[in-house]
């Protein structure tokens, strides 16, 4: 823990990259992957308690939010820069990797831990940040699963890291993490609303009003991304594969179907979020909707969603609520937009630059990041 003396955001997505910098972010990414190990390892064994504490005692939660949404702009302004630069013929592209996989790292970490209550909370103002990530993330997937797009995990070996087309192959593994970043949002999204008691005014403002998450939710219900049909057999992506799903299991509720409906329960159904939502006619349509997919076989897979059909059976009866005219202040997340305004204009030079001072290190170098 004491390795986080700051937020490593400006080794990846500002422009003050010097050798030192680049050090102390290899460094700061060694521990969050030997975190998220100690998370995975303790959460299977029910003994998460110690890193719980630790990382609230400490504020990491939102350090690790600012440096999620670092990577996430680093992956959108900065690396398709690098993939069209036509001087730029990496002969290990390991340190690329890296950043890329940082993102994944975090996520996991997040997932791991968003469970407990206290997590939530030490989030503090950046749960508005962490909200709109999760928002981009399942907008991504809607889309992609809209368009009929499906992802096969592309495996790379360390020698595709060293060859010439090691780019393509890198913007291929970019591609299959992106969906599986996606997936694990769509957790941390789902624990954040089994807390929306406690949550400030402004996270559910956000959620329920600003990205309208109710609908978003009902869209994923609706296009599944996470399972297919292909040549006649229905293939469902669980813990990081896709696999044919047998006759006598295509009924059975996955992970992820489940984190979904569970979403859905706690922002439909709790006092809080029924005072605060629009229930208007769009609304009411879309929430509708799901009545086709609450069969008494997925009832009894979660008998939770007997109160979502009685509540839709409700909402079906009612006339849809007028607008809203109250007064609104509304808190907005600062990370993004901080980053943005930062550096817009100038992704093409951090781009080179990092090539430079990041992207081409020596042979030693590389040693020691394969070491680390």
């Amino acid at each position: 823990m004491n390795a986080w003396r700051t937020t490593p955001t400006s080794s990846c997505a500002g422009s003050d990259v010097g050798d030192g910098s680049v050090t102390v972010w290899l460094r700061q990414h060694e521990c969050v992957e030997k975190l998220n190990m100690h998370a995975i390892l303790s959460a299977s064994a029910g003994q998460e308690q110690l890193l719980t504490e630790l990382l609230v005692t400490y504020a990491k939660i939102p350090v690790l939010i600012g440096e999620l949404i670092s990577v996430e702009i680093w992956k959108h302004k900065i690396f398709p820069v690098l993939c069209q630069l036509e001087d730029f013929k990496p002969r290990n592209t390991f340190p690329i990797y890296v950043v890329l996989h940082h993102e994944a790292s975090i996520i996991n970490l997040l997932e791991t831990v968003f469970f407990h209550k206290e997590i939530c909370e030490s989030a503090e103002d950046s749960i508005l940040d962490l909200i709109d990530y999760c928002h981009r993330k399942l907008t991504l997937l809607i889309a992609r699963s809209a368009n009929r797009q499906t992802v096969t995990p592309v495996g790379l070996r360390p020698e595709d890291l060293a060859s010439p087309s090691s780019m393509q192959e890198l913007q291929k593994q970019a591609e299959t993490m992106e969906f599986e970043i996606s997936l694990k949002a769509l957790s941390v999204l789902r624990f954040i609303t089994d807390q929306v008691e406690s949550l400030p005014l402004s996270a559910l403002t956000r959620m329920l009003n600003t990205h309208n998450l109710p609908c978003l939710l009902v869209e994923l219900v609706e296009h599944c991304p996470w399972s297919c049909r292909e040549a006649g057999k229905l293939r469902k992506f669980e813990n990081g594969m896709w696999h044919v799903v047998p006759p006598e299991d295509q009924v059975k509720m996955t992970k992820l179907d489940g984190q979904v409906w569970l979403a859905l329960l706690n922002l439909l159904l709790s006092p809080e979020c029924q005072h605060k939502y629009h229930f208007d006619g769009f609304n009411k349509s879309q929430l509708l909707k799901l009545r086709a997919f609450l069969t008494d076989v997925l009832m009894d897979q979660l008998p939770n969603l007997v109160e979502m059909q009685r509540f839709l059976s409700h909402l079906a009866m009612t006339e849809p609520a007028p607008p809203k005219k109250d007064l609104i202040l509304e808190q907005v997340p600062i990370i993004w937009d901080h980053i943005l305004k930062k550096n817009t204009g100038k992704w093409e030079a951090i781009a080179k630059h990092q090539v430079k001072h990041v992207f081409s290190p020596t042979k030693e170098e590389l040693k020691l990041q394969a070491h680390r």
